[in-house]
């Protein structure tokens, strides 16, 4: 079961094809990172899934409505967070949230209510009554996401939505969206801070001058390209002991020295790394851990396009 549903989606400006037959599902729950260079075709994309711009070819179906023939039910189901955004800079917080709390039909104790439990979510009580002008870049990007929550979407697509967020706005801004995944709602989003994706997405999709470079759960994707497993351990008798007996075990490679410990490739599943890390603690080494480095999606990024403009 999918809530957005790309169909095989091209657009045409003029003599550049932007987006070129590029079909991916996102399901409930999943975060879909949406990666590729600038004018790789993500941004066009993103707006004909909000119906903001009509494909040329194909179609896009949002909680089983069509873009094309049913883009007002469509577009009832999609909260979508743009890159940028307008708003009059000399209204509050709460004014803002408010108009588009009756923009979307909200009356009443429901619109008073729906507008307590997104200010809430996101953080914003304390702030409603500034106005929006002497707000920072990430307390606008938490304004902005209130805004589209505001409908209760379960299709949430957001561009480039860490774009100029410190460090710490970036990971409260993390933390909101793996707590609306948690609501069961199917999540767009795409960025250029791969580390940022790679902490939170349970799938990608790969996009080059419009073209469907890879796709589909991330672990899928990255053993695709990177065959081999990162992995981390830590024992007792320190890392040059470890270092010493990984070295002699079949399926590893590529082991140097990290922090207290040593990180090293290992060809195998997860039954395979219980197995080794069975072989190790019998091999007299007294394991305190072996964990999975996180996915690299800069690598995968890099492996999959070629870093071509259009």
């Amino acid at each position: 079961m999918s809530l957005l549903d790309v169909r095989a989606i091209s657009k045409r400006f003029g003599a550049l094809k932007a987006v070129d037959g590029v079909s991916f599902q996102v399901g409930p729950g999943q975060i879909c990172g949406f990666i590729g260079p600038n004018g790789a075709g993500k941004t066009t994309t993103m707006r004909i899934c909000s119906t903001l711009e009509l494909p040329d070819e194909g179609d896009v179906l949002v909680d089983g409505q069509s873009v094309l023939s049913e883009p007002r039910d469509a577009r009832r189901r999609i909260g979508f967070m743009p890159d940028s955004y307008g708003a009059y800079t000399s209204t509050t917080i709460f004014e803002y949230l408010d108009f588009f709390a009756r923009a979307y039909g909200l009356r009443g104790e429901r619109r008073r209510e729906v507008l307590a439990r997104v200010i809430e979510f996101t953080g914003l009580g304390e702030l409603t009554d500034k106005e929006i002008a002497s707000l920072s870049k990430g307390m606008k990007q938490r304004l902005c996401l209130a805004k589209t929550l505001l409908h209760d979407p379960p299709v949430m697509i957001l561009d480039e939505p860490a774009a100029g967020l410190d460090p710490r706005a970036r990971v409260e801004l993390r933390e909101l969206v793996k707590a609306l995944a948690q609501m069961g709602k199917a999540i767009l989003i795409s960025s250029h801070i791969l580390t940022e994706l790679a902490e939170m997405c349970s799938s990608v999709v790969v996009i080059e001058r419009g073209q469907l470079k890879g796709g589909g759960v991330l672990a899928d994707v990255v053993r695709s390209v990177q065959p081999t497993t990162t992995l981390f351990l830590r024992a007792l008798e320190g890392p040059a002991a470890c270092e010493r007996t990984l070295l002699e075990l079949r399926g590893v490679s590529k082991v140097r020295l990290e922090r207290d410990g040593v990180c090293f490739e290992f060809e195998g599943d997860a039954s395979q790394q219980a197995a080794l890390f069975a072989q190790l603690a019998s091999s007299g080494l007294r394991p305190l851990e072996l964990a999975q480095q996180g996915q690299n999606l800069e690598d995968l990024f890099l492996s999959l396009t070629e870093g071509k403009l259009q």
